[in-house]
């Protein structure tokens, strides 16, 4: 048989995909990538529904740290949000659960690799494109997309196949991850009808502001009030705190790597409280020029990243420049939390340059005379001054 490894998510879509090519003659291996999204409850469903479906085998890859140290670290780092908004949630996501995807098929020595991807969207462009930067050997196969199916035509195949499962859609598509939950429905296919509280996974619980600190060394968050833990625990710790104040909503509106425009509901309490401020220690412990070409090369790094351009070899060059500005934002960023919204407060960093040895803006200079005050100013005046003579 034609040995084949499909991408896996175990809905209706990846469902019919199993179906389909097992009944074509392929020996279908399923494989899911955990990029924070799935308990071990939803593995072992998955495992079962794969095999149901006719999958020879089904796999669950674990790419959570993967997934933080390749991509989000690098997110953090370059203060990513999309369009000043979004944090690259799912998108993020699919760029590790493809690379893993493929690795993975290259190791059982598969001829074929399969995705239940439609035609219409981003995520069919970000799992060809990796898949055939790293295996260009290995077919692409994409049942929905090749056959322009609607959810009815798979359904209606699936009953015929004696596969009785409720294919109900839900009213919100939800996709959870370590780095934000996307949703989806009938309101993000207008351009002004917004999501109703309802639709997102996480409710507020908290009515009363609550004080957190979170600790920063090298850029990477070390510590949530505290109390210290590896990357990927401080960001669940925060999205626990944080998520109980309805924090990090909103509705993004961008630009698909296929032309047309999209808006993507979505909750990221955490995201959007380290990046706000991971980005205030920044502003107090680097440059004006750092943060300048900072700003540049972050906005960049997140477009080349949803753009499915991961393995192109100028993300790595960013990667090396984001980590390189990182030495100095080591500190605490003081935060309230409100319901519905948050205020950086502050920081304590040992590396801050607001230094009073030096001056406090607007009041006291100690390290030039008033004479030294006037001198600069009549040279950084000297070039509009050249100009006005010259052409006036």
């Amino acid at each position: 048989m034609k040995k084949l490894v499909l991408a896996y998510s175990g809905g209706l879509d990846t469902s019919y995909c199993v179906k389909h090519l097992s009944k074509n003659g392929y020996d279908v291996h399923a494989v899911s990538v955990n990029t924070g999204g799935f308990s071990k409850e939803d593995t072992q469903l998955l495992h079962e529904k794969a095999l149901q479906m006719g999958a020879s085998s089904y796999t669950s890859i674990e790419a959570i740290e993967t997934y933080y140290n390749q991509i989000v670290k690098y997110l953090i780092f370059g203060n990513v949000l999309r369009n000043n908004t979004y944090p690259l949630s799912v998108s993020a996501e699919r760029i590790i659960q493809a690379v893993e995807i493929i690795q993975y098929a290259k190791k059982i020595n598969a001829s074929y690799i399969a995705h239940g991807s439609t035609g219409a969207g981003n995520d069919q462009v970000r799992f060809d494109l990796i898949f055939q930067v790293l295996a260009p050997e290995i077919e692409i196969i994409t049942p929905i997309r090749d056959q322009q199916l609607s959810r009815e035509d798979e359904i209606e195949y699936l009953k015929k196949e004696g596969i009785n499962i409720s294919w109900e859609k839900a009213q919100y598509s939800i996709n959870q991850g370590l780095w934000g939950t996307s949703v989806g429905g009938s309101e993000t296919l207008t351009s002004n009808t917004p999501l109703p509280e309802s639709a997102y996974p996480s409710q507020m619980e908290a009515t009363t502001s609550e004080k957190l600190t979170l600790s920063f060394a090298k850029g990477e968050l070390t510590a949530v009030n505290g109390n210290k833990g590896s990357a990927i625990a401080n960001i669940k710790a925060v999205e626990n705190i944080a998520s109980r104040y309805a924090i990090g909503r909103d509705i993004h509106v961008g630009d698909t790597i296929i032309g047309i425009k999209g808006r993507v509901g979505f909750e990221a309490a955490a995201p959007l409280l380290i990046i706000k401020a991971h980005h205030l220690l920044e502003k107090h412990t680097l440059t004006k020029w750092q943060q300048y070409q900072k700003e540049q090369q972050g906005s960049f790094y997140g477009m080349l990243l949803h753009e499915g351009q991961y393995l192109d070899p100028v993300m790595r060059d960013l990667e090396a420049f984001m980590e390189s500005t990182q030495k100095t934002v080591n500190g605490d960023v003081l935060l309230t939390l409100h319901p519905y919204r948050f205020t950086l407060d502050g920081v304590n960093s040992p590396n801050d340059l607001m230094n009073a040895s030096f001056g406090s803006y607007g009041e006291m200079n100690k390290g030039w005379s008033a004479d030294d005050a006037k001198g600069f100013i009549k040279i950084l005046s000297n070039q509009n001054k050249i100009h006005q003579h010259v052409n006036n």
